[in-house]
C-alpha cells in the first residue's frame, strides 16, 4: 500500500512517517510544500520518497492519482479553519483518507459533508484519528463497559511544557480563547467561554494543574454517543500555572470587549514561551474520568490516567493514525464512507504504542472525591 503522509516532515507527520517507514506492507511518501525537507527526512528509509505537493492546488486529486497513492494521512493542521478540500480530492482520486483533526466543526460536520462521496468510491475517510476523539473514546468505552448509564465524562490533557509548539497551533488555540463554547452540562446545552474558569485537576503521576475549558469534538460527539445524563467536559492544563492564568486573563479581556482577536498575539506568546522553560518539564499526561451506574445499577466512578515523560507526549496524537494505517495495509475490512474516529479502536490497541515510549497508564476506582482513590490497576 502506497501511503502519503501530508505534512510528513512536520511535528506529527515526521513521527507518523518514522513509524510507518519500516513496515514492509507500505511504501512511504513523505509529502509537503518543501520537497527538499521531505526528501531529507525520507532519505534514510529504504523505499521511502520525499515529494513536493501543494494540497491547495486545483490539481491535487490528479497528483494523488499520478503518484498512485492508496492512503493519505493528513497531518498538515491546524484544522480549526480548514475546509474539506484535501478529503474531497481523496474521494475524487479513489484514495483512503485519515486525518489528525481536533477542530470541533471540522470533525463533527465531516460525515455529513463527505460520507456519500466516499461510499460511492468504495473508500474510507476517518477524521479525528488523534488523542481526541480516537483515544478519548477508546478510554470511555473501556472504563464504562457494561454500565447501565453514564452520567459524566471529564477529560483533561496536560501537555509537557517542553512539548513542541508553533505559531499556527497557538493561533488555533487562541481562536476560541474567550469565545463561546456550547457544553452539555446539567442535562442540557449551556454556553461557556474558552480558557476561562481555571480549576484544579488531580492526576495520578503528575502534580495537580489548573485546567480550563477547550473546544474539541468530544464536547459534541460524546453526549449523543454515550447518552450522557449530566455533563461532558474537556480541559487543557498547562504545566506552568502562570501561563494558564494568562490565558484566562485573555479570555476575560475578550469577553469584556477589550480584546477582539486573541489569535493576533500568537507570535508574541510563542516567542515568549521559552522564558518559562525553567519552570516546566518534559512530563505530560492525560486523565479521563467517568461516573454513572455499573452493570448492577450501583453508582461508580472510574478514571484512566497516562503519563508520558522524556518529551514523548506528542507521540500520543499520532498513534491512532498509525494503528489505522496498519489495519488498512493488512487488508482488514473497513466500511466505506466518512466517519469520526469514535469507537474504531479499542484501548488495548494502543497498549503496544504506549509501551514503546515508556508511557505508564493507570485505571483508578475513585470515591466521591476526585482525590479519593480506593484502587489502581494498569489498563
Amino acid at each position: 500500500m502506497k501511503v502519503m503522509v501530508l505534512g510528513g516532515y512536520g511535528n506529527f507527520g515526521a513521527r507518523i512517517s518514522r513509524a510507518l517507514a519500516g513496515d514492509a506492507r507500505m511504501q512511504l511518501l513523505v509529502a509537503g510544500r518543501d520537497g527538499l525537507r521531505a526528501a531529507a527526512l525520507a532519505a534514510p528509509w529504504p523505499g521511502a520518497q520525499g515529494v513536493a505537493v501543494d494540497m491547495h492546488s486545483a490539481g491535487f486529486a490528479q497528483c494523488l492519482q499520478d503518484q498512485q497513492v492508496d492512503l493519505l494521512i493528513h497531518t498538515a493542521g491546524p484544522f480549526q479553519n480548514q475546509d474539506y478540500a484535501v478529503a474531497q480530492a481523496c474521494a475524487q482520486a479513489g484514495v483512503h483518507y485519515i486525518d489528525l483533526a481536533d477542530g470541533r466543526r471540522f470533525v463533527c460536520d465531516f460525515s455529513r459533508a463527505l460520507h456519500t462521496a466516499f461510499v460511492d468510491t468504495g473508500r474510507v475517510a476517518i477524521t479525528g484519528a488523534s488523542t481526541v476523539p480516537a483515544l478519548s473514546s477508546a478510554v470511555v468505552d473501556a472504563l464504562s463497559a457494561g454500565w447501565q448509564r453514564l452520567d459524566t465524562i471529564d477529560t483533561c490533557i496536560a501537555p509537557a511544557h517542553t512539548a513542541p509548539r508553533g505559531v499556527a497551533t497557538l493561533r488555533a488555540v487562541l481562536s476560541y480563547c474567550g469565545g463561546p463554547i456550547e457544553v452539555w452540562n446539567g442535562g442540557h446545552w449551556q454556553t461557556y467561554f474558552g480558557w476561562s474558569y481555571p480549576q484544579r485537576v488531580p492526576f495520578q503521576r503528575l502534580r495537580p494543574r489548573l485546567g480550563s475549558l477547550c473546544e474539541i469534538p468530544d464536547l459534541e460527539l460524546f453526549p449523543a454517543r454515550y447518552h450522557v445524563r449530566d455533563r461532558v467536559d474537556f480541559k487543557a492544563a498547562l504545566e506552568v500555572g502562570l501561563a494558564q492564568r494568562a490565558f484566562a486573563v485573555l479570555a476575560w479581556l475578550r469577553q469584556a470587549g477589550w480584546l477582539k482577536n486573541p489569535s493576533a498575539l500568537a507570535a508574541v506568546l510563542n516567542a515568549g514561551a521559552p522564558l518559562f522553560t525553567p519552570l516546566g518539564s518534559a512530563l505530560g499526561g492525560m486523565v479521563v474520568r467517568v461516573a454513572g451506574l455499573d452493570a448492577n445499577g450501583q453508582p461508580v466512578k472510574r478514571a484512566w490516567h497516562i503519563a508520558a515523560d522524556d518529551g514523548h507526549g506528542p507521540e500520543i496524537p499520532c498513534m491512532a493514525a498509525i494503528l489505522l494505517a496498519r489495519r488498512l495495509a493488512s487488508g482488514q475490512p473497513m466500511a466505506s464512507g466518512a466517519y469520526p474516529c469514535v469507537g474504531l479502536l479499542a484501548l488495548a490497541d494502543f497498549a503496544p504504542e504506549f509501551a514503546k515510549w515508556g508511557m505508564v497508564t493507570d485505571a483508578v476506582n475513585e470515591g466521591s472525591n476526585a482525590d479519593g482513590q480506593n484502587g489502581s490497576t494498569g489498563l
